[in-house]
């Protein structure tokens, strides 16, 4: 289905009988295989997410697709960056040409890297580049609304649908990337504002700021934020006035996992915002969320922590387009290769283990 409203999206979410017994079923595969109960920790549990969330047992992660929501912010007419929008641009045209960061990552996780234009600024059609544009870049926050709320439900749909056009090419991973100079000062007003925290608590140096150029980016989010007075209540409000067209659509593509029952990888602090924005406009929307790692940036374990999801991965990444996200699908694969054909406790000849409580 392709949904034509968000309310009519949010109202196809909903639980099913199906995922309960479909994880039960994936945690007593578990347990027949012949190690220790639970030795695996997240790994294990991430299969039994995917199997609730796709009510069933037989869990598979390929093929899958990193997208690439690519979008340009106003607010770096502020210097809150070390470099200018231009960038996104150029990062934008080597994802097209399978040469960025995250392709060449994603080509040893076996993983298709789909690069779409949200808003890049004086960006032309490109091959290998998806037009969804919302506009030619956001409004500068500091000054004004970063879009309309018409424009940031339209960019949630756009990542709703992006779902429903993946799995109908019998994707069964998502990983969520972004590329957009200036995002981590949209993701970091539109923590600060969700999470009711202060902005010196949710905001870091990004791409690598200078205290001056750190201290810009605080200003920047606060004025933004007292400029706008965006709605907590209210997600897409908060989109709309200090968050970014790729927010908004990453923001879908959760939403999107939920609806058509396809698990998506959250990367770092951009996608965790994305994914946050989304559980408030549907809290079952978790449920398609997996954490792969946890950002450098200052914000990303609360985040994650407010979402009640535990990383994969703790490196110290902050590199964005999705990385995070690629480098933990190799995790799960060694995890199923284990949970289809691991040697079971009668295969073994070792007596099963069983639970014996006590405190943790």
């Amino acid at each position: 289905m392709d949904f034509q409203t968000l309310a009519a999206a949010l109202q196809a979410i909903a639980p099913d009988p199906a995922e309960k017994a479909a994880r039960n079923a994936a945690h007593q595969q578990w347990a027949s295989i012949a190690k220790p109960l639970g030795s695996l920790g997240l790994l294990e549990t991430a299969l039994e997410d995917i199997a609730a969330l796709t009510c069933s047992a037989e869990v598979a992660v390929t093929p899958r697709s990193v997208l690439l929501l690519c979008a340009d912010n106003g607010v770096v007419r502020q210097g809150v960056t070390q470099t200018g929008h231009t960038v996104t641009a150029a990062v934008t045209r080597n994802a097209g040409n399978n040469c960025s960061s995250v392709c060449k990552m994603a080509a040893v996780a076996g993983c298709r890297v789909v690069p779409v234009d949200m808003g890049i600024i004086d960006f032309p059609p490109t091959p290998n580049v998806l037009d969804r544009r919302l506009g030619n870049g956001t409004g500068d926050i500091t000054a004004g609304p970063a879009m309309t709320r018409e424009q940031a439900e339209r960019g949630v749909l756009i990542g709703i649908n992006l779902v429903r056009e993946q799995k109908k090419q019998g994707v069964r991973l998502l990983a969520t990337g972004e590329m957009g100079i200036g995002n981590t000062t949209t993701s970091s007003a539109v923590a600060s504002v969700l999470l009711n925290r202060p902005v010196r608590d949710m905001t870091g140096r990004g791409a690598g700021l200078s205290d001056t150029g750190l201290r810009r980016k605080v200003w920047a989010i606060e004025t933004a934020i007292e400029k706008n007075r965006p709605n907590p209540a209210d997600p897409l409000d908060v989109l709309s006035k200090v968050g970014g067209f790729d927010i908004a659509g990453m923001c879908g593509i959760f939403l999107g996992g939920a609806v058509y029952r396809v698990p998506v990888l959250i990367d770092g602090l951009i996608s965790a915002v994305a994914a946050l924005c989304a559980v408030r406009m549907c809290p079952d929307a978790a449920k398609a969320a997996l954490a792969s790692h946890v950002s450098a940036e200052p914000a990303g374990r609360l985040i994650l922590d407010k979402l009640g999801k535990k990383p994969l991965i703790t490196a110290e990444m902050r590199l964005g387009e999705g990385t995070g996200a690629v480098a933990a699908m190799p995790m799960l694969d060694m995890a199923l290769s284990l949970y289809r054909d691991g040697t079971t406790f009668d295969g073994a000849g070792i007596e099963a283990y069983t639970p014996q409580g006590g405190e943790s």
